[in-house]
Protein backbone atom coordinates (compact mmCIF):
# COMPACT_ATOMS: atom_id res chain seq x y z
CA UNK A 1 0.00 0.00 0.00
CA UNK A 2 1.34 3.42 -0.94
CA UNK A 3 2.06 5.96 1.76
CA UNK A 4 0.64 9.46 2.03
CA UNK A 5 3.90 10.82 0.67
CA UNK A 6 3.98 8.35 -2.23
CA UNK A 7 0.40 9.19 -3.27
CA UNK A 8 1.32 12.89 -3.18
CA UNK A 9 4.41 12.25 -5.31
CA UNK A 10 2.46 10.18 -7.83
CA UNK A 11 -0.20 12.88 -8.06
CA UNK A 12 2.39 15.53 -8.96
CA UNK A 13 4.14 13.22 -11.43
CA UNK A 14 0.89 12.27 -13.14
CA UNK A 15 -0.21 15.88 -13.51
CA UNK A 16 3.11 16.72 -15.12
CA UNK A 17 2.76 13.70 -17.44
CA UNK A 18 -0.81 14.73 -18.34
CA UNK A 19 0.44 18.11 -19.47
CA UNK A 20 3.31 16.57 -21.44
CA UNK A 21 1.09 13.96 -23.10
CA UNK A 22 -1.40 16.66 -24.07
CA UNK A 23 1.35 18.74 -25.69
CA UNK A 24 2.44 15.63 -27.60
CA UNK A 25 -1.13 15.09 -28.82
CA UNK A 26 -1.79 11.89 -26.86
CA UNK A 27 -5.25 12.76 -25.55
CA UNK A 28 -5.92 9.30 -24.13
CA UNK A 29 -2.82 9.22 -21.96
CA UNK A 30 -3.27 12.89 -21.03
CA UNK A 31 -6.81 12.09 -19.91
CA UNK A 32 -5.83 9.11 -17.80
CA UNK A 33 -2.83 10.82 -16.20
CA UNK A 34 -4.97 13.81 -15.19
CA UNK A 35 -7.55 11.46 -13.64
CA UNK A 36 -4.77 9.56 -11.90
CA UNK A 37 -3.30 12.79 -10.51
CA UNK A 38 -6.63 13.70 -8.92
CA UNK A 39 -7.25 10.16 -7.68
CA UNK A 40 -3.85 9.95 -6.00
CA UNK A 41 -4.37 13.34 -4.39
CA UNK A 42 -7.64 12.01 -2.93
CA UNK A 43 -5.91 8.81 -1.83
CA UNK A 44 -3.19 10.83 -0.09
CA UNK A 45 -5.71 12.84 1.92
CA UNK A 46 -7.86 9.80 2.66
CA UNK A 47 -4.83 7.82 3.82
CA UNK A 48 -3.78 10.66 6.11
CA UNK A 49 -7.27 10.79 7.62
CA UNK A 50 -7.72 7.03 7.88
CA UNK A 51 -10.54 6.95 5.32
CA UNK A 52 -11.23 4.16 2.86
CA UNK A 53 -10.02 4.91 -0.67
CA UNK A 54 -9.62 1.59 -2.47
CA UNK A 55 -12.45 1.91 -5.01
CA UNK A 56 -13.95 4.50 -7.32
CA UNK A 57 -16.97 4.60 -5.01
CA UNK A 58 -14.77 5.24 -1.99
CA UNK A 59 -13.05 8.11 -3.82
CA UNK A 60 -16.46 9.63 -4.51
CA UNK A 61 -17.21 9.53 -0.79
CA UNK A 62 -13.82 11.08 -0.01
CA UNK A 63 -14.38 13.96 -2.43
CA UNK A 64 -17.89 14.50 -1.05
CA UNK A 65 -16.59 14.65 2.52
CA UNK A 66 -13.83 17.07 1.53
CA UNK A 67 -16.28 19.21 -0.45
CA UNK A 68 -18.33 19.59 2.73
CA UNK A 69 -15.25 21.08 4.39
CA UNK A 70 -14.57 23.50 1.55
CA UNK A 71 -15.78 27.04 1.02
CA UNK A 72 -17.28 26.01 -2.36
CA UNK A 73 -18.59 22.42 -2.31
CA UNK A 74 -20.31 22.79 -5.67
CA UNK A 75 -17.04 23.77 -7.35
CA UNK A 76 -15.28 20.73 -5.85
CA UNK A 77 -18.06 18.46 -7.14
CA UNK A 78 -17.96 20.05 -10.60
CA UNK A 79 -14.19 19.70 -10.85
CA UNK A 80 -14.38 16.06 -9.77
CA UNK A 81 -17.03 15.31 -12.41
CA UNK A 82 -14.90 16.96 -15.08
CA UNK A 83 -11.85 14.92 -14.11
CA UNK A 84 -13.96 11.76 -13.94
CA UNK A 85 -14.98 12.40 -17.54
CA UNK A 86 -11.29 12.20 -18.46
CA UNK A 87 -11.08 8.73 -16.93
CA UNK A 88 -13.96 7.63 -19.15
CA UNK A 89 -12.26 9.21 -22.16
CA UNK A 90 -9.27 6.93 -21.69
CA UNK A 91 -11.54 3.99 -22.57
CA UNK A 92 -13.93 5.67 -24.98
CA UNK A 93 -11.78 8.23 -26.88
CA UNK A 94 -14.62 10.67 -27.47
CA UNK A 95 -13.54 13.97 -25.90
CA UNK A 96 -12.03 16.61 -28.21
CA UNK A 97 -8.69 18.21 -27.38
CA UNK A 98 -10.02 21.47 -25.96
CA UNK A 99 -12.15 19.54 -23.46
CA UNK A 100 -9.19 17.37 -22.47
CA UNK A 101 -7.12 20.50 -21.98
CA UNK A 102 -9.87 22.00 -19.82
CA UNK A 103 -10.09 18.76 -17.86
CA UNK A 104 -6.37 18.90 -17.13
CA UNK A 105 -6.83 22.46 -15.89
CA UNK A 106 -9.71 21.22 -13.74
CA UNK A 107 -7.53 18.44 -12.33
CA UNK A 108 -4.88 21.00 -11.39
CA UNK A 109 -7.47 23.22 -9.70
CA UNK A 110 -9.08 20.28 -7.90
CA UNK A 111 -5.70 19.13 -6.58
CA UNK A 112 -4.87 22.65 -5.39
CA UNK A 113 -8.22 23.00 -3.62
CA UNK A 114 -8.05 19.55 -2.05
CA UNK A 115 -4.51 20.11 -0.88
CA UNK A 116 -5.60 23.27 0.95
CA UNK A 117 -8.39 21.31 2.67
CA UNK A 118 -6.30 18.17 3.23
Amino acid sequence: MATVERHTEISADFLHHAESMFREGDLLQASEKAWGAAAHCLKSIAERRGWSHGTHGALGIVVDRLADESDDPRRIHNLYRSVGMLHTNFYEDWIPGKLVEGGIDDARELIERLTRIG
